[in-house]
This record gives C-alpha cells, sequence and structure tokens, in this order.
C-alpha cells in the first residue's frame, strides 16, 4: 500500500485537547507524522494503512467534533 496524507479538522478548545489530539494520532497504528495547523484546528496526517475512520472517529469521542477534509495517496 501507498503512503497516505490525511487531513483531519478537529475542534480543540484548548492547549490541553491540542495535546491529547497529537498524542492520539501519534499513537495510531501506520502514523509517521503529524502536523497541526493551530489557526484552522487542521491535523494533517501522513503514514501508511491508517484506517482514518476509526481515527476520526476516536478523536471525536476523546477531543471533539472530527472531520475528514481529504485522503490523498502520495
Amino acid at each position: 500500500m501507498a503512503k497516505q496524507t490525511m487531513v483531519l479538522k478537529v475542534r480543540m478548545r484548548c492547549e490541553k485537547c491540542r495535546t491529547k489530539a497529537m498524542t492520539i494520532v501519534a499513537g495510531t497504528y501506520g502514523v509517521t507524522a503529524v502536523q497541526l495547523e493551530r489557526e484552522q484546528g487542521k491535523l494533517m496526517v501522513e503514514g501508511e494503512r491508517v484506517d482514518i475512520a476509526a481515527l476520526a472517529q476516536t478523536l471525536t469521542k476523546k477531543v471533539g467534533y472530527t472531520e475528514i477534509i481529504y485522503v490523498a495517496e502520495v
């Protein structure tokens, strides 16, 4: 499987929420890189064989509303 780039928009209210979201994403199987755009609340995730739907569901439960913006093969 090829490397994927995914962008998730997560509603993060505070610094603790940002830290929690980054920890969850970084600990997910297959994730190789995570980048946060603070202003827009977007998480840019890179990896292989990442179950993006399960990741979005986990973030919604633990952090706040999460929306999948796009998924692209690199």
